[in-house]
């Protein structure tokens, strides 16, 4: 199957929603993933240029021993705005073509999935064919944020502001999985799988 009619399905969810979860599920059934947070860290410690252009619009000390030093960036670019939008314009492009690169690599599956927390805010859903949203209780997703990463209560609320609302995302949703403990995930990522094998 060629790359222009392997179906690119767009993964997304809230911090501590429970995505990278969603994820390997879709992965234990033979699906490819591709993980743009992880990739994104990646190329933000290894291109050359990126990693020039990241110090010359936040400082020396965005890299620390040749690692991106990420307090630090997170510290300076949450609290300005323009600063963020402009990091990302610079990460996402090279993010984009890392992620074209890997469907060559995997355009023997039927579809691939692209995982990654601002796959809307982002506009990277529009060169997608098909949105998988994965919701969660708020307070489950407190719960396992502030477990993960350590982290205190109003540091992942404000997170969780920074981010868009459930709502907002589920309208850009073809799929929705719930991941409120209740119901099966392996269930409904299997009914999504069939779905998209018959699209």
């Amino acid at each position: 199957m060629g790359q222009d009619n392997m179906l690119k399905i767009g993964l997304t969810g809230g911090i501590g929603s429970g995505k990278t979860t969603v994820a390997s599920i879709f992965n234990s059934f033979g699906i490819p993933i591709y993980n743009s947070d992880i990739q994104a860290k990646y190329i933000m410690n290894h291109d050359v240029e990126l990693i020039e252009s990241i110090q010359h619009l936040l400082g020396e000390e965005a890299y620390l021993d040749g690692e991106i030093n990420r307090p630090y960036i997170s510290r300076k670019v949450f609290s300005t705005p323009a600063l963020l939008q402009q990091l990302n314009q610079l990460v996402h492009p090279k993010v984009a073509e890392d992620f074209n690169n890997w469907c060559k690599d995997n355009n023997q599956s039927p579809f691939i999935i692209k995982e990654a927390a601002i796959l809307i805010e982002s506009k990277a859903y529009l060169s997608l064919d098909k949105i998988v949203v994965v919701n969660a209780p708020e307070e489950t997703r407190i719960e396992r944020v502030m477990q993960r990463d350590n982290a205190v209560l109003e540091a992942v609320k404000a997170r969780i502001k920074n981010q868009i609302s459930e709502e907002e995302r589920n309208q850009y949703a073809d799929f929705i999985i719930n991941n409120d403990g209740k119901t099966s995930l392996i269930v409904q990522v299997k009914a999504i799988i069939e779905k998209l094998k018959s699209l």
